[in-house]
Formats: C-alpha cells, structure tokens, sequence
C-alpha cells in the first residue's frame, strides 16, 4: 500500500489520483505530437463533439459543465484552430460546433495513449481486473443517470 494514502482511501480521492495519471499521460501524448497548446479544459469538447456538430449549449450539457465554461473552451480552441463554428442548417440563428481538420486529429493521439495506459494499467493488476473496474463503474453511472 502507498504510504502517502490512508488505510482506507475514499473512492473519490482514488479515482482523482488516477484520473491525474491518465491526464498527465494523454497530455504528455498530445505535446509531443505537437497539440501542446491544449489545456485540460479543452477536454470537456473533444470527446462530446459528434461529427455532424453540436452547439455549445449541447456540448455544455452532454460534459456537465456551465455552458460560459463550454464557450470559453470553444472560444479558445477556435482561436487555436481546433475547432470551427458554422450556421446551423435547421436554425439560421443558430451556430454549430464542427472539428476541423486539426481538432480531428487529436482523437487518434487520445485514443492511442488511453489503449496504452489502459494496457499497462491491466498489467500492473490483471485484464480482469480492470474489466471489472470498468463494468462496476459504468454500472454505477448508469445507475446515477437514471435517478
């Protein structure tokens, strides 16, 4: 057991601790691959946006964040290029939210570095169990969501 935890950690500080690991490592992946101007607010987009586009509003509420939060991410990743907003072909008043090009290719990197630090992560316990990680916790919000 690490010394620096409690006997008996909360849940919540473990899935933090572990959610940094796994941000630090993506973030790592994504620098090198020359998207260092990334942030970690940035992340509420990227994996929310479908392809066939979204408002901010949409995206605010798929993340679970404040859509002023939700703006300033797409603001930011609009100025860097990462994204592009385009009239809303159901609703002239309206504008959507599209990858571009470049903010396309962040997922293949993302993706990559998940696969392996999930892959390490099974070899540190074992593949079953960390399958039994993820199917306890997608039980467990599929739960919080239907309540």
């Amino acid at each position: 057991m690490d010394a620096t935890l409690p006997a008996s950690p909360l849940i919540g500080l473990l899935l933090r601790l572990l959610h940094q690991h796994y941000a630090q490592e993506i973030d790592a992946a994504l620098s090198e691959a020359g998207f260092g101007d990334l942030r970690p607010a940035h992340a509420n987009v990227f994996p929310f946006l479908p392809p066939e586009g979204m408002s901010v509003s949409g995206l605010a509420e798929r993340a679970q964040v404040r859509k002023q939060t939700m703006a300033e991410a797409v603001d930011q990743l609009e100025l860097l290029g990462y994204v592009e907003r385009r009239p809303d072909p159901h609703d002239r008043r309206a504008r959507l939210v599209f990858l571009t090009d470049r903010g396309a290719a962040v997922k293949p990197v993302t993706h990559a570095t998940a696969a392996r630090v999930e892959q390490h992560w099974a070899q540190l316990t074992s593949p079953q169990e960390l399958e039994a990680l993820r199917a306890a916790l997608l039980r467990l919000l599929t739960e919080l969501r239907t309540q």
